[in-house]
């Protein structure tokens, strides 16, 4: 199908931009559907609850399925939505199963060789969550010691590179999710959860003892998050632009960080009062989809 258009554009002197252009737009207004991904447990970004997709790239997601009918003027548009993990995310992406994934993925070039991003929406950095009664303040007080990372992100990729250069000898065991990679240092199977720190602090947040842990360390790096699309489609990543850079310049993402970041949340009610960073108030009038590296 694609080698049919891509020589009838070819024939119109359209070009290559036109074959990406038909893409994920042309997909949805074919099948009458947009699928949207979400993550089960990335606090406050996209998590369950009471099984239905909450957070706040959940609401930017609705927001870019109702730009997308308008666009297409397809107002009965099905709007479907599929978990994805930190291992599963690109390949659905990629093979179809899902059109956009707006969660707490990270925006970087090694990944841009494979999908598109939009406008960076939150900066964050890996840390490490422990037990207040561990002892452990930094990465060195982990030398020796296992370090829980969950399959498939950056985070791993970071803290590896860190470990042999620092000489620490952490025993790096993988996790399914954040959730699972929480579940080990709750139980004591790991002495520490090494991920980025705004979702540690959701899984803190939402324990049953959240007062028995703390994030700990300075960032190894800063890295931001962006919604991901597929690579070589301009036409769908101008829209998804749009509709976060509108955002940004109109107030309704500030309040929206406020609703997710300052405000009680679901499920305990507790609020994270996490304030905005200095890179992200910046990228709200930047609107760059600079990656980290």
């Amino acid at each position: 199908m694609k080698l049919h258009i891509r020589l009838l554009c070819a024939a119109m002197g359209l070009g290559s931009l036109a074959v990406a252009q038909a893409d994920t737009l042309a997909k949805v207004r074919d099948s009458g559907r947009i699928t949207l991904a979400y993550r089960e447990s990335s606090v406050p970004f996209s998590y369950l609850e009471n099984g239905k997709p909450i957070g706040m790239t959940v609401e930017i997601s609705q927001a870019v399925a109702e730009a997308v009918k308008k666009a297409l003027n397809k107002p009965d548009l099905k709007v479907m939505w599929q978990a994805v993990t930190s291992q599963n995310r690109i390949p659905l992406l990629a093979n179809g199963t899902i059109d956009l994934e707006c969660g707490s993925t990270t925006n970087n070039t090694v990944r841009a060789k494979e999908v598109g991003f939009a406008i960076n929406h939150f900066y964050t950095g890996t840390r490490l969550l422990v037990k207040k009664s561990s002892g452990i303040r930094d990465y060195a007080d982990l030398k020796g010691k296992t370090v829980a990372i969950t399959t498939g992100t950056t985070n791993l990729q970071v803290l590896r590179k860190a470990n042999a250069e620092q000489n620490w000898g952490l025993n790096i065991v993988m996790a399914k999710d954040h959730a699972d990679g929480f579940l080990l240092v709750e139980n004591d199977r790991a002495a520490a959860f090494g991920m980025d720190d705004i979702l540690l602090y959701g899984l803190i947040a939402n324990a049953k003892n959240p007062q028995d842990f703390q994030v700990v360390a300075q960032p190894l790096q800063v890295e931001p998050y962006a919604c991901m699309l597929r690579k070589d489609d301009p036409q769908f990543k101008q829209l998804v632009d749009g509709v976060i850079g509108d955002m940004m310049k109109s107030g309704a993402f500030a309040r929206l960080y406020d609703k997710w970041f300052m405000q009680p949340i679901p499920p305990k009610g507790a609020a994270l009062g996490l304030a905005m960073s200095e890179q992200l108030q910046r990228n709200l009038q930047e609107l760059s989809d600079k990656p980290a590296f």
